[in-house]
């Protein structure tokens, strides 16, 4: 009598907690929050106090959704034991699922989510506790005649007893007659049978009648995801009784029960191979069930999925591996591919969607591990490889979800969204492989710091983790990946905020000193953005509505606010953002295409907004960058927005005469920047052009033609796919950039493309016949061979080969040495003339290779975008072997052994 008045006014209080909390509009996870903290005061078992006071409410004084949303917050936070909780909703739900089929169906759901892929509590302890917990709710022991119940036998006959159960509601349910026999006989079977004659169903009700079938098949299909899970059943001899019930579902055919029938064969089929001779249950499926749980190193991670089986997933590993690969760029999204790998490798090897989410975020951690052993080079490092694992990974998630909750009838949405879930807890236990790289260990704490900030302000009272009068600020947290992960998952609303209520998520640390407010957060406050350039170009934006006020100032500001967006938006933000990138990319297509010309505009527009543009183009053109775009499948519509850019700004004169600085904003640096981006992009797909001639003749492969690249642009859905993910209507493109762009539409690239294949495939067998282009060529010549005796000067005659270009020419050093004030289309047509003469002056000895090498990189400081040609004209030139190697003798290209004392200390001193 003691111990039911204790549990009666334990049951009282915890509802005047949860109502009260309800009053302030407080959310279902601090309502469940609150619940526990008043079960901890009233009792010592805390959870195991908590679970029967919700559902004694729950079933069914309070049967409202918004407890059973408080439920399920409590069992997701594990503010209550999932499997205590479903084995005492199974007592109370299950004989009166027919008068209340709404709360059947939510029960149903929890069981898809908690009972499919169980986690388990870790400690010998807790273990126990939660045996005699089952063993209680369920009368297991009395069932199966056991006297003796540990752990690993409660689990797998609670999970044999739901099963049990929830076919006998199947057959009664469908009007098929029940034959539970045997000395397991399931006693739910007769308190069903006495509520089918007692109770009343109003079978006038359509809507409540459509949900009693609904119900039907999803008891069906979660049965038959238990039995295919395998991995809390350690008995087959219970399934024999168990099979010949199912010969009797064959009935449901007759019923015209939609998806019954290949359900019910898949649950047959899963019976039948546990209880075949052949079968053997892996105990390293177990997932800690019979054996306690151990911290899991990265030499351990594939015994996650049983023996030998780690192999099974190695397409994750390759794929991933593949994609950083910085000497290939993508043009379909990683996002697309990763998720149709997922869905083919869980079909393959049977594996349930938590065993395919956990083997795709331990790959992804793994590669980032890898990350400190990159090599040397253009190579994309720890960035790219972090947003596989903050970014791509989740949203590739986010579609998954999305295909199969339109695939699946029912709540089965929601289960897989569970096991996702599962995923993520089982992470804790790879310990070695959550350890955070050195430069992103900041940024696992402050997401740890998030979680403690969200449990410190659980209110009311200050009887919490965390003193709430406590000044926010000095809240501080130990984080590792697992935190980023979550985050990250957070962000794409995969899950909610109940993480942050795991065992051991929020790990406290005594510091005083205060945290360094976000400059994020001052600037949504209103401080000005000049004053805080510098910082937010090194923190990443952490929301939509962070970019969306630094949007306002690329519209809305003036032109030093313009230049600083587009330094903050290619910093930190682009490749550290993980939890918004895909906002980010977006963002940075969006500002480039306000620079595109849609309608015919005056050359001031394009020269007013240079300097803007030059950051947007050049922030885009690293390494990281390129390979983020490339991650996202945007490689050929960014290509498509650099062309236009480079026909304007080729077209227009140069700012000034001097040499090209790459670190100021001019129309030579603009058209250099996106050019030689242009050219990265375009030649992504394949080795260098020579490579590929054909054995029939000189033509190339289709694949490596630049309008190639504007094909797959016209046919490419990564942009679609991206304005899906990231819903966000302020970054979407106008429709007028996404119609199909063609070659055409750009005449001095399409004239420079054509040159450069000519020179590719043949030597230049004669000059120019344009007066124009031989007036540049020698002007470019002067400056290069400057140095060459009086009298052995270079010049183009139009009327002679290139071979016999080198003629007398007035004293270079007697003429004023000017580059061409001209357009860089014209410079670019010019080059592969002046490198015909300058390498057979050399060829004749004429000019020193030294003086030719020290001409090229003046032609390439006066026009960076020159190296393109330089490089395809040698890399041609190389390929035919018609040139003579240079000799080093020692005069041209002394020996640096002198120098070598001098660099040595310098390189000492910047250590």
């Amino acid at each position: 009598m003691a111990a039911a008045a204790a549990a009666a006014e334990l049951e009282r209080r915890v509802m005047s907690a949860v109502k009260a909390s309800a009053a302030r509009g407080d959310p279902p996870l601090l309502q469940a929050a609150e619940a526990a903290r008043c079960a901890r005061r009233a009792s010592a078992s805390g959870g195991l106090a908590l679970a029967p006071a919700l559902v004694a409410n729950l079933c069914f004084a309070h049967n409202t959704g918004a407890m059973w949303k408080l439920l399920d917050q409590a069992m997701a936070s594990r503010l209550v034991c999932p499997l205590h909780t479903l084995a005492l909703l199974t007592q109370r739900v299950v004989p009166n699922r027919r008068e209340q089929p709404e709360a059947f169906r939510l029960y149903l759901e929890l069981l898809g989510r908690y009972a499919v892929v169980p986690v388990y509590p870790e400690g010998a302890e807790k273990k126990a506790i939660l045996a005699q917990s089952l063993d209680e709710a369920m009368q297991l022991s009395q069932r199966y005649g056991l006297q003796q119940m540990d752990f690993g036998h409660a689990v797998t006959l609670f999970i044999f007893s739901l099963i049990n159960i929830l076919i006998d509601c199947i057959l009664e349910d469908c009007g098929l007659p029940n034959i539970s026999v045997g000395e397991h006989d399931n006693t739910y079977s007769r308190n069903m049978d006495s509520d089918a004659n007692e109770c009343s169903v109003d079978i006038g009700d359509e809507h409540r009648e459509h949900l009693r079938r609904k119900n039907i098949l999803l008891s069906i299909e979660i049965v038959e995801r238990i039995t295919a899970n395998k991995m809390a059943q350690d008995r087959p001899e219970y399934f024999n009784n168990l099979l010949q019930r199912l010969h009797h579902m064959g009935a449901l055919k007759s019923k015209n029960i939609v998806l019954a029938n290949c359900m019910t064969d898949s649950l047959t089929n899963n019976i039948q191979k546990i209880i075949s001779p052949g079968y053997q249950l892996g105990s390293s499926r177990l997932l800690g069930a019979f054996v306690s749980s151990h911290h899991c190193s990265s030499a351990t991670c594939s015994s996650i999925f049983g023996p030998g089986k780690g192999s099974y997933w190695i397409q994750f590993d390759m794929f991933m591996e593949y994609t950083m690969d910085g000497r290939q760029l993508h043009a379909i999204s990683s996002i697309e591919i990763l998720t149709e790998i997922s869905k083919t490798l869980q079909v393959l090897n049977r594996a349930t969607w938590q065993e395919t989410f956990q083997a795709l975020w331990i790959s992804a951690l793994r590669l980032v591990q890898r990350g400190s052993d990159s090599p040397e080079g253009p190579f994309p490092r720890l960035d790219s490889r972090l947003s596989m694992l903050l970014a791509i990974i989740p949203l590739s998630i986010t579609n998954i979800l999305k295909e199969e909750a339109d695939k699946l009838e029912g709540g089965m949405g929601s289960v897989i969204r569970g096991e996702l879930l599962s995923s993520l807890q089982v992470l804790g236990q790879f310990r070695s492989l959550l350890l955070p790289p050195p430069a992103t260990v900041h940024l696992a704490n402050a997401a740890a710091r998030k979680a403690a900030l969200v449990l410190s302000n659980i209110k009311p009272g200050n009887d919490n983790m965390y003193n709430s009068s406590k000044d926010s600020s000095s809240i501080k947290a130990v984080g590792n990946m697992l935190h980023l992960i979550v985050e990250a998952c957070i962000a794409r609303k995969l899950i909610d905020t109940s993480a942050y209520f795991w065992p051991g998520y929020v790990v406290p640390v005594k510091d005083s000193s205060p945290v360094k407010e976000s400059p994020w957060s001052t600037l949504i406050e209103g401080s000005p953005l000049m004053e805080l350039k510098d910082a937010l170009m090194i923190t990443p934006a952490s929301s939509v509505a962070e970019l969306e006020k630094l949007y306002s100032f690329a519209v809305l500001g003036s032109a030093e606010e313009k230049l600083a967006v587009s330094k903050i938006l290619c910093g930190a933000s682009l490749l550290r953002g993980w939890n918004i990138q895909e906002h980010v990319v977006q963002m940075v297509l969006k500002l480039l295409s306000m620079f595109l010309p849609l309608h015919s505009g005056s050359d001031g527009r394009y020269i007013q907004h240079m300097p803007m543009l030059y950051e947007l183009i050049s922030g885009i053109s690293s390494v990281e960058a390129v390979h983020v775009f490339s991650m996202y499948g945007l490689v050929p519509e960014v290509a498509a927005m650099l062309m236009p850019l480079c026909e304007i700004f080729g077209s227009l004169p140069p700012s000034n005469h001097r040499s090209c600085n790459l670190e100021e904003a001019s129309v030579y640096s603009v058209f250099s920047c996106a050019f030689l981006s242009l050219l990265r992009l375009w030649k992504f797909l394949r080795p260098p052009v020579e490579n590929a001639l054909s054995r029939r003749g000189v033509s190339v492969w289709s694949a490596l033609r630049l309008d190639f690249l504007l094909l797959l642009r016209n046919s490419s859905s990564a942009l679609k796919t991206l304005s899906a993910v990231s819903a966000t209507d302020i970054f979407l493109l106008d429709p007028s950039f996404q119609k199909p762009v063609y070659i055409d539409s750009f005449p001095k690239l399409r004239a420079w493309y054509l040159q450069n294949q000519a020179c590719i495939a043949s030597t230049l067998s004669t000059a120019c016949n344009g007066t124009s282009v031989l007036h540049v060529a020698n002007m470019m010549l002067k400056i290069i061979c400057r140095k060459m005796p009086k009298g052995g000067g270079l010049s183009l005659n139009p009327e002679s080969t290139s071979n016999s270009s080198m003629s007398s020419s007035p004293t270079v050093q007697e003429d004023i040495c000017q580059w061409p004030h001209v357009p860089a289309w014209e410079v670019l047509e010019a080059v592969p003339f002046v490198l015909e003469a300058v390498l057979t002056a050399c060829a004749h000895g004429k000019l020193s290779s030294r003086d030719l090498v020290t001409g090229l990189r003046e032609l390439a400081d006066f026009l960076p975008a020159s190296l393109a040609a330089i490089v395809s004209y040698f890399s041609a030139e190389i390929t035919r072997g018609i040139w003579k190697p240079v000799m080093l003798n020692g005069s041209d290209w002394p020996s640096p052994a002198a120098t070598l004392p001098a660099v040595e200390s310098e390189i000492k001193e910047v250590q």
